[in-house]
């Protein structure tokens, strides 16, 4: 695993790679000290995880985190931070870990077992994605439950998401488990039909009638069968396009 540890302070960024090198599945670990030096960094290697301080002399570490997102295959991100005001906001940009200074070996271990479990995943889904066809013009999709078939209409669908390891999708009268994955799903939706707002759920964008604003610059939508989904930022922007915001 190649990670970025981007923090103003020497000595904390140190103290933090020694810990990170001291852990197996590190393979490589570069510094930064600002938001320009670790993008410049990022753009040159691309790096899997970013160990990231949210204050950076005049600059703010969730800026950062905003600009991951331009990049083609963004890192994963902690927020390694001596502030815990912040958790709520980090998480709600899908952080995948919040590590408080300083620093405790057994922390920084377990931030880097939720990033490896994390990037099974997408290596998963991106094989998957990779291996299924594109999703034509097809009415409907099929969901083996309990080695029943249900046929289902992509217009019936309000949206599905994953909960507890587990795909569930959505209509107007039911609920449905799979054993799937969320880009199955992706892969077999209407693009023009669908959108993500978080990065395990997808709605139908003619199930939306309503979109507040919810608490740290996110929003949450409310589908026509009154169920209430939050969008995650990393979606926002996406959201407001498709829906004419």
């Amino acid at each position: 695993m190649k990670v970025l540890i981007v923090d103003d302070e020497p000595l904390a960024r140190d103290e933090l790679e020694y810990l990170l090198t001291q852990n197996q599945v590190v393979t490589k670990v570069q510094q930064a000290d600002s938001i320009s030096a670790a993008i410049t960094q990022l753009v040159a290697m691309p790096m899997d995880l970013v160990f990231l301080d949210i204050s950076l002399s005049n600059e703010n570490g969730f800026d950062l985190a905003d600009k991951l997102h331009q990049l083609a295959t963004p890192p994963l991100v902690v927020f390694a931070t001596a502030y815990d005001q912040y958790a709520v906001r980090a998480f709600n940009i899908d952080a995948i870990d919040y590590v408080l200074k300083p620093f405790e070996q057994r922390r920084i271990d377990q931030a880097l077992a939720k990033a490896a479990t994390a990037l099974q995943t997408r290596s998963v889904d991106q094989r998957e994605t990779n291996l299924t066809p594109t999703p034509m013009a097809n009415a409907v999709i099929s969901i083996t439950e309990d080695e029943k078939t249900r046929v289902l209409k992509q217009r019936d669908i309000l949206a599905g998401f994953v909960e507890n390891g587990e795909l569930v999708i959505i209509t107007a009268t039911q609920r449905i488990g799979a054993h799937q994955t969320l880009s199955w799903l992706l892969t077999r939706l209407a693009p023009e039909q669908f959108m993500q707002i978080h990065r395990s759920m997808v709605v139908n964008v003619n199930a939306v009638s309503e979109v507040e604003p919810w608490f740290n610059h996110t929003y949450q939508i409310t589908l026509t069968n009154g169920d209430k989904m939050p969008v995650s930022r990393s979606f926002v922007k996406e959201m407001k396009q498709r829906l004419n915001m």
